[in-house]
């Protein structure tokens, strides 16, 4: 796969990092901002999508994940996998004061559909 670029991302209130990130591996394939260890993140929160998975299929919910919200005190940290490749997922740090959450999972869902992550 080409190395996607995230910069487009910038343009989200309060952006501070974003990640494509390998939901197999946990590998970060393409990153941008530096505010945050983009690697270790990309570990950590490929853990949470898999533990989300696996509790949906035990409950047989039948469904896949659209994103995933985890609100800090100062951030939000949304976790979105993505329908043409759910093997890849979209993280994306967002300054929790300077955000518009609702706008942000728009812009993210508008980024996917214009670029090939196949």
């Amino acid at each position: 796969m080409a190395k996607i670029s995230l910069e487009p991302l910038r343009a989200l209130d309060g952006y501070i990092a974003s990640a494509l990130v390998d939901t197999e591996s946990g590998m970060l394939l393409s990153g941008d901002g530096t505010a945050i260890d983009l690697d270790l993140a990309s570990a950590g929160n490929t853990e949470v999508i898999r533990a989300k998975r696996k509790v949906a299929s035990s409950l047989k919910l039948n469904d896949t994940i659209e994103d995933i919200l985890i609100s800090l005190s100062k951030q939000y940290h949304l976790l979105r996998p993505l329908e043409s490749n759910q093997n890849l997922f979209l993280y994306v740090v967002l300054d929790r004061a300077r955000s518009n959450l609702a706008l942000a999972r728009h812009e993210l869902r508008t980024f996917e559909k214009s670029v090939d992550f196949s």
